[in-house]
């Protein structure tokens, strides 16, 4: 029902031009440093941790890179990088609009006209929907480039055999299947952590519960789709 009512009044086409255009810098150039560190460290941990497990010598070190290269496409860049973004851009939207409520300002709104729930909420939306796979692409380019860096470092594989393992069997859908991943993770993130924020009632301590809530609900929301889109999909 929330999601239905920012189709109605909607405002004209240019003023949501310029507030998604602003939303997408916060969504996604504001989050870009924290993608980036996290992406980076869990390619290079990844790699390590492979090549400790691989111990026997009837294994080729190229299996090393096939791994650290599934595991980047199908689940660490889309699903854990949402629960990243659910704990970055979620509580952050919750946050904002809770204040919003509390401090009468989507009142002020609605009695000027406007619905506001359409001109707060659908440019996030959108916003998130068009940056968060550009994340997710540029997560996975760290991901991978993280584990090369490591491996070569630490000597346990050269690059030439980490190039060989990316190359090795590579099946382009994976990379559809993420982000088909990555589109759904960042509607159900924008939508949860905006109806939580929205409908907040109260003062300043119903806005923190706000924001916890956002959070916890878009990790939920995050694995259980999840899980039915690797049953529906692969």
């Amino acid at each position: 029902m929330f999601i239905g009512t920012l189709f109605s009044r909607r405002e004209a086409l240019k003023t949501y031009a310029k507030l998604t255009v602003d939303e997408c810098i916060k969504i996604g150039y504001d989050s870009l440093f924290i993608i980036a560190i996290v992406s980076t460290f869990m390619g290079a941990v990844t790699t390590i941790q492979t090549a400790y497990n691989l111990v026997s010598p009837f294994i080729p070190d190229y299996v090393i890179s096939l791994v650290v290269r599934d595991m980047t496409i199908l689940e660490m860049s889309p699903t854990i990088m949402a629960i990243v973004f659910a704990g970055k851009v979620g509580s952050n939207i919750a946050g904002e609009l809770g204040t919003m409520r509390i401090t009468e300002q989507i009142d002020a709104l609605e009695v000027m006209g406007i619905n506001s729930a359409s001109y707060l909420v659908l440019p996030k939306i959108v916003a998130s929907l068009i940056m968060y796979p550009m994340l997710v692409v540029i997560s996975a380019f760290l991901c991978i480039m993280g584990g090369y860096i490591a491996g070569t470092l630490t000597e346990v594989i050269t690059g030439a055999e980490y190039s060989y393992g990316l190359r090795f069997e590579f099946i382009p859908y994976t990379v559809q299947f993420a982000l088909t991943k990555s589109l759904v993770f960042a509607y159900l993130v924008t939508s949860i952590s905006a109806y939580k924020g929205f409908y907040t009632s109260g003062g300043a301590l119903e806005v923190g519960q706000a924001s916890t809530s956002a959070v916890t609900n878009s990790c939920i929301a995050i694995l259980v789709a999840d899980y039915l889109l690797a049953q529906i999909l692969l």
